[in-house]
């Protein structure tokens, strides 16, 4: 069964559309909504590139394809048919470029097209169960293939994005504590300098001070 759908841009993980009913039965439903999020995030920074992919989570898997740069996302049982999954999300594509395809670049706000929920909810219907004519026409069709699509696990996947996260974190931390080690090492090289020229500039002051008394009083 169909759990969760979402749509992303991929050049910068910008959320278009999703199903406005996901979750409302699921258990931990915001838990998976924030791999998603993060899986689109290491999708912007070209860490995963599979244009296909399905990644398992606890009792489901996310089934993904990517074209036009926009990742079409669905969360289903884990024994729900993969070509079926597949073929649900192709319908997706071909009707959200048919609808948004020329606005797609210029969205500036999250959830642009959140009016294709519309024909999600009624996509997502046909697909529901599995023992229909019409789903069963489709999973023997010998034309649309699957068994290639790779399938990994939602850790090894996200922990690739976490790891360079926080490589680029260490970097910038080494390079801002270096920034305060050299402030400090400029400040302890003033200080030295000044400890060892204050005495001669107070002897030169007060010879000049001596000079200057001596003078008014001649």
């Amino acid at each position: 069964m169909v759990k969760m759908t979402m749509i992303a841009r991929v050049t910068d993980g910008l959320p278009l559309a999703e199903g406005l009913d996901d979750g409302r039965d699921l258990k931990d439903a915001e838990m998976y909504k924030q791999q998603v999020k993060a899986l689109f995030k290491n999708l912007s920074k070209g860490q995963n590139e599979a244009s296909r992919m399905s990644i398992e989570t606890g009792p489901y898997v996310f089934h993904y394809i990517i074209e036009g740069r926009v990742c079409y996302l669905t969360m289903c049982d884990r024994a729900y048919p993969k070509k079926l999954a597949f073929q649900y999300l192709e319908d997706l594509r071909n009707e959200f470029e048919r609808v948004n395809g020329a606005h797609i670049e210029t969205a500036a706000r999250p959830y642009a097209f959140i009016k294709f929920d519309t024909f999600i909810q009624k996509t997502k219907k046909l697909y529901q169960d599995t023992r229909t004519q019409r789903n069963i026409a489709k999973l023997n069709d010998e034309l649309y293939e699957v068994h290639q699509i790779m399938t990994r696990n939602v850790q090894d996947v996200l922990g690739v994005g976490e790891k360079l996260d926080q490589v680029s974190q260490m970097s910038s931390r080494l390079t801002s504590e270096s920034r305060i080690y050299a402030d400090k090492a400029r400040d302890l090289n003033r200080q030295a300098l000044i400890r060892k020229w204050a005495p001669v500039a107070v002897v030169l002051g007060v010879v000049f001070l001596l000079f200057w008394v001596k003078a008014k009083l001649w």
